[in-house]
């Protein structure tokens, strides 16, 4: 018998959050005089998401045993037949993600108990964790669009709220202010999306909007040979392109390590980043309608896994290695939908969920054991003195590279034979972009994983200078400090608070592929919720190929993608314990190449010089010419010059002589004569 949702248990799964954080950020705060300390203000935001967590494994089972739930809850306004509405639709892809976002939430806040413990800013950052959590449980539950982007907007205004948490330093003002600006970009394409909806199926509502989906494929664009669900679908994904950091859109993400470490695990993994992968699979029944808007995903997809991928490679901050393998994952989650394999896409957005949280908050006990010290080439040897943050960096490393029986295997090899038995166009190039990610995937995880916990140790020495591409300190205090361990320190393993989410984090990280995989993938998990056109037939061929999980990870050890992670592995473990001299030679042969990957491609170049400098120039042009000169010169002190050079002449006329004024009378009267009275007729005129 299918369970009942009830919706006033629903409502508290955002509100616990929202609640925890207006405490905390009002009582726990300057705002109202810090009336509460830091203890109440963690254990209220904490005790919100835990809430949160349980109401959500709650639905899930609910949803398992048939329950469901689509319903307004509030009427916001009504304008003629159009209704703006608050309401919450749950089915098995938004529970799957109420429990992602709500676990890897909680154990983000209480590793921050520990992260965090010396910062000034300690109530304000649970504050805004909270409400980031809130937000995000928004807009996964909404059932309209309305709801859809205000959670969408909601997750932006907080990660700038937190990629600039340590306001007084330079480096984070412009890193939050790049991420605000370059989701605006993506924005603006994802409210035309909706807009065009909106005006041709008269409705905000998913359901109302898929039931007309027959009828909006025949439409096109007025005054254009487009077809609507086309350009409809391209500007949702231009949206999703920004939230989900995809090239060249993407430029946004790697800054945001300017903020707490924590912060990029929880918007790296469950929340902001995953917003655009979920808002797609939501709207499957729209986008496959149209193949071309499929191979568009699938192309950009496919860059942003391989090219991001290769940037990876190059970084020595520990965090900015984890932040561009994220860049990567996303283009592989993004290629799955642009196969309309939905439930893949999905299915890693999970597991990479628990494994990327897990080696964000593993790169954060290691920063907080070497007093701050984020470049690995500082570090070494760490598996001794770390040894829990050894062994679950591990696991997560070896999940994400996608070795056999561990979590993100089973979903990094259903992309790639999905992309395999896809025919869209680009299928080819992504075929082979996806493939060789798995070689530079494997080589910069390990590449980090070795020069952090194995070889000779380098910590208590003079240090490598961090550039500016390499400048990402992650200070508890927020201050330029002295970063790093002084000659005779060692370091230390972090307490218990930090370490347990770890260990949390690990175990879903290596098992639950193995048991979702089936379900998710070729059961009835996602059945009503994800639509796949017949003619799209990557699930099939999946399904088919599909004997179990076992027999899949026995299969895996004989494909390629294993034996090229299996390569990389062994390439990052000859470069860096064997013959670390290799690295050098390769940079110095390679020059070029390698001033490209470390200036990012020079997207960041062009995007200041096209669209800052330029945006500045032409800024500066219609204030020269258009304010200045067309208006202040021209209109208004153009039309002053004039009237006052007609007064000039004018005022002659005014003489003051009463014969002036009667001559001037009489040349009147004449005028006016001559211009109104008939011409006489002269006899020499007849």
């Amino acid at each position: 018998m299918a369970g009942q949702l009830n919706s006033t248990l629903l409502l508290a799964v955002p509100l616990a959050p929202l609640i925890g954080s207006a405490i905390a950020g009002l009582f726990g705060t300057r705002f109202f005089g810090n009336v509460i300390g830091r203890k109440v203000s963690h254990t209220v935001t904490i005790l919100g998401v835990f809430i949160a967590l349980l109401i959500s494994i709650q639905t899930l089972l609910a949803v398992l045993d048939g329950a469901s739930f689509n319903e307004t809850l509030y009427t916001w306004l009504t304008v003629g037949s159009m209704k703006m509405e608050i309401g919450f639709m749950i089915d098995s892809l938004t529970a799957m993600m109420m429990c992602v976002v709500t676990f890897v939430s909680l154990m983000v806040h209480i590793y921050s108990v520990g992260y965090m413990r010396e910062d000034e800013g300690y109530n304000r950052f649970f504050s805004y964790i909270s409400l980031f959590t809130f937000s995000m449980l928004m807009l996964v539950m909404s059932n309209n669009f309305l709801q859809l982007f205000f959670g969408w907007e909601a997750v932006g205004l907080v990660s700038y709220l937190l990629i600039g948490f340590y306001y007084t330093k330079p480096t984070a003002i412009a890193a939050n202010m790049k991420a605000f600006l370059v989701n605006r970009v993506g924005d603006f394409g994802f409210i035309l999306g909706i807009g065009l909806l909106m005006a041709y199926a008269g409705s905000m509502n998913y359901q109302e909007v898929f039931a007309q989906k027959e009828a909006l494929a025949t439409l096109t664009l007025p005054g254009t040979s487009w077809l609507l669900i086309t350009t409809a679908c391209i500007c949702l994904f231009i949206g999703a392109m920004g939230k989900s950091a995809q090239f060249p859109l993407h430029v946004w993400l790697p800054d945001s390590m300017e903020g707490p470490t924590p912060i990029s695990a929880l918007i790296h993994a469950a929340t902001m980043v995953t917003a655009g992968i979920f808002m797609v699979a939501r709207m499957s029944p729209l986008f496959e309608l149209s193949d071309a808007a499929l191979s568009f995903i699938l192309v950009i997809g496919a860059i942003t896994a391989l090219f991001m991928g290769f940037l990876g490679m190059i970084q020595n901050d520990i965090k900015r290695v984890v932040a561009y393998s994220t860049l990567s994952q996303l283009g592989y989650m993004t290629v799955a939908l642009g196969c309309s394999a939905y439930s893949v896409a999905v299915f890693h957005l999970m597991t990479h969920a628990f494994f990327k949280a897990l080696l964000f908050l593993g790169a954060g006990s290691v920063i907080v054991g070497m007093h701050h010290d984020q470049d690995i080439r500082n570090m070494g040897g760490l598996r001794k003195y770390m040894p829990i943050t050894w062994i679950t960096s591990l696991v997560g490393s070896l999940a994400l590279i996608g070795t056999p029986l561990f979590s993100g295997f089973y979903s990094k090899d259903s992309i790639i034979e999905a992309v395999a038995a896809t025919n869209l166009t680009g299928s080819g190039f992504a075929y082979f972009a996806v493939l060789v990610s798995v070689f530079v995937t494997a080589f910069y995880s390990f590449r980090m994983y070795f020069l952090v916990f194995h070889g000779k140790e380098r910590f208590g020495k003079p240090q490598h200078g961090h550039d500016d591409h390499h400048h990402a300190k992650d200070d508890a205090h927020g201050h330029d400090e002295h970063h790093g361990l002084a000659p005779g320190q060692k370091p230390h393993e972090s307490p218990w608070v930090i370490t347990l989410p770890l260990v949390l984090l690990a175990i879903p990280s290596a098992v639950i592929g193995f048991i979702a995989i089936e379900p998710m993938l070729f059961g009835d998990f996602f059945k009503g919720v994800i639509f796949v056109n017949e003619a799209h037939h990557a699930m099939e061929e999946l399904r088919e190929e599909f004997h179990g999980p076992l027999q899949m990870a026995i299969h895996g050890l004989t494909a390629a993608p294993f034996w090229l992670a299996l390569a990389g592995v062994v390439t990052a473990w000859y470069f860096y314990l064997v013959n670390d001299k290799v690295p050098a030679m390769i940079k110095r042969n390679f020059g070029p190449v390698y001033a490209l990957l470390e200036n990012k491609y020079y997207l960041d170049k062009i995007n200041q010089v096209v669209f800052a400098d330029g945006a500045r120039m032409i800024g500066s042009g219609f204030s020269r010419f258009g304010d200045r000169a067309l208006i202040d010169g021209f209109a208004v002190n153009g039309s002053a010059k004039v009237i006052g050079w007609l007064s000039t002449i004018v005022r002659k006329l005014q003489s003051g002589y009463i014969y002036h004024y009667a001559f001037v009378m009489i040349l009147g009267v004449l005028g006016f004569m001559m211009v109104f009275l008939p011409f006489p007729r002269f006899p020499f005129n007849q």
